[in-house]
């Protein structure tokens, strides 16, 4: 069975052990203090595809977007105003918007990627802390886990090695004098009061300069009430969870501790029984960093369809979890032909292979389309549409290339496909020379043609009996003369028919590239 049909048969399964819910609902927690990368929309795709699972087998599901805008802002992120430095400590949703666009600062990053789930196709509820605390969604929570601070502690240190919350309790309140959430500690809780003191520091960070900026709490001793603050993230999952009646939540390798400790605060301490989990490796640059929020070089859902299609977004978070993988403008042409690839699969083109993982590729393909009749898209491999633009920089001439060549027919519409290539070309592509070293013979037969191509304008028939002439006069391999030919016209030992290529592009066009090109090898 693919994952997500597993994983929500176990959720089914366990539900209907337990008798507690009639919607099973699956969550995802959505950063709202910093850029969110291309792993941010994972959880949730993931998340998405496990109710629509769900539903499959016949139960009423929805699945949850929060956003955490009452978290504070430690880092001023790339590409945002300086002077937002002096907000570092604040709660996001309590920031204004630098661009004027959004209620918020909170709002404005939470949007860019609730935006990317629109474009998407992911169906969610949003619901917000900053709404929700002031509701009184999370009372009884609250109220139950300050009531067990000190058990709370305990697990926490049990889990962790954490010892701060053995002296206070998992609750941050916003200081009401400086605005800043960081710098307190809640140290008593009575008659739905939490006492704190505002003596506590911490580093911010401003991205764009990399300047470390010390923030201090102001010594304010106050109060507040329940809905004022918010609790501490080592047990606000498991808050939510038994409140809003979570039964899936996916997670990565960077939140596992807390994850353990909310579980535990779940069962042990409010008596909800954890969500059931899917682990998923996290995604890395192709230096091996880990993808990061704060980074000024984040690669955002928006950019990565700007250059490919959401199907090939959304299969790279379906097809397997427990592997880290690079993410970066490299890694697209691989996801857009695998696309293809599956696509031949789903259609019983391809009928080789193991019998249990084509079924495999079949059910990845229909979770890509979330479980909708897939349509049948034109497959052509995403670096020949680089290739043939970067050369012939017009999509009318490569749309006739391709027609001429056979790999689409005249009303197949590429236009979008065509669109993604260009702007990926356009911005990540630099021109880069292969390896290679024509023979004397290449050097003679490749001048040969450029000769022949500039004496007149050939048609289709005429040069094909043309270019297999000039190597046989030349006594060299036809194979070697096309091969020379496809690397100075194409930068690739290998490519479309040579004839119609060369009759599409024009045969001047052709002989000047071929003249460009042929003393850099």
């Amino acid at each position: 069975m693919f994952w997500a049909d597993n994983v929500a048969k176990e959720v089914v399964e366990r539900e209907d052990k337990l008798k507690r819910s009639s919607i099973l609902r699956t969550e995802m927690g959505l950063g709202a203090s910093g850029i969110p990368h291309v792993g941010s929309a994972g959880d949730g795709i993931r998340s998405f595809v496990v109710n629509l699972a769900i539903k499959e087998l016949g139960k009423l599901s929805e699945f949850i977007a929060f956003s955490d805008d009452r978290d504070g802002l430690r880092k001023v992120p790339a590409g945002f105003p300086a002077e937002m430095e002096k907000d570092i400590g604040k709660p996001v949703s309590r920031i204004e918007d630098p661009f004027g666009c959004h209620d918020s600062f909170g709002s404005h990053i939470s949007s860019l990627l609730t935006d990317a789930f629109v474009e998407l196709g992911v169906e969610f509820k949003l619901l917000r802390a900053s709404v929700e605390y002031p509701k009184g969604t999370l009372d009884d929570q609250i109220r139950t886990i300050l009531k067990n601070g000190k058990r709370c502690g305990e697990i926490i240190r049990e889990v962790t090695g954490q010892e701060k919350f053995m002296t206070q309790l998992p609750y941050l309140a916003v200081c009401e004098k400086c605005g800043r959430v960081y710098t307190t500690r809640s140290y008593r809780f009575e008659d739905d009061k939490i006492y704190y003191k505002c003596d506590q520091s911490f580093t911010g960070k401003n991205s764009n300069t990399g300047k470390e900026i010390e923030i201090k709490g102001c010594g304010h001793d106050g109060t507040c009430g329940i809905r004022d603050g918010k609790l501490a993230w080592k047990v606000e999952f498991g808050a939510r969870w038994a409140a809003l009646k979570i039964n899936y939540e996916a997670y990565g390798k960077d939140i596992l501790d807390s994850v353990k400790c909310n579980d535990r605060i779940a069962k042990e301490i409010l008596g909800w029984e954890p969500p059931i989990h899917s682990f998923y490796e996290l995604f890395t640059e192709r230096s091996g960093k880990k993808i990061s929020k704060s980074a000024g070089n984040v690669f955002t859902p928006a950019r990565w369809m700007k250059y490919a299609s959401p199907l090939s977004l959304r299969l790279l978070f379906l097809k397997r979890l427990g592997t880290s993988r690079v993410v970066d403008p490299d890694a697209i042409p691989a996801y857009m032909d695998e696309l293809d690839e599956l696509q031949n699969v789903y259609l019983g083109k391809v009928k080789s292979g193991n019998q249990k993982e084509l079924e495999h590729q079949k059910r990845l393909f229909e979770y890509v389309h979330f479980l909708n009749k897939p349509k049948e898209e034109v497959s052509i491999q995403y670096n020949m549409l680089a290739t043939l633009l970067r050369l012939a920089k017009n999509r009318e001439v490569v749309k006739n290339i391709l027609q001429r060549t056979g790999h689409i027919k005249k009303d197949d519409d590429i236009e979008e496909r065509l669109g993604y290539v260009e702007n990926w070309v356009r911005d990540t592509v630099p021109e880069e020379k292969i390896i290679y070293a024509l023979t004397d013979d290449q050097r003679k037969t490749i001048k040969k043609l450029i000769y022949e191509l500039e004496s007149k304008e050939w048609n289709e028939r005429e040069l094909y009996a043309r270019l297999y002439a000039i190597p046989k006069e030349a006594n060299l391999d036809v194979k070697n003369f096309f091969e020379a030919a496809y690397v100075l016209l194409l930068n690739n030992k290998r490519g479309p028919r040579l004839t119609q290529f060369i009759v599409a592009i024009g045969c001047q066009k052709a002989a000047d590239t071929l003249k460009g090109r042929i003393e850099e090898f």
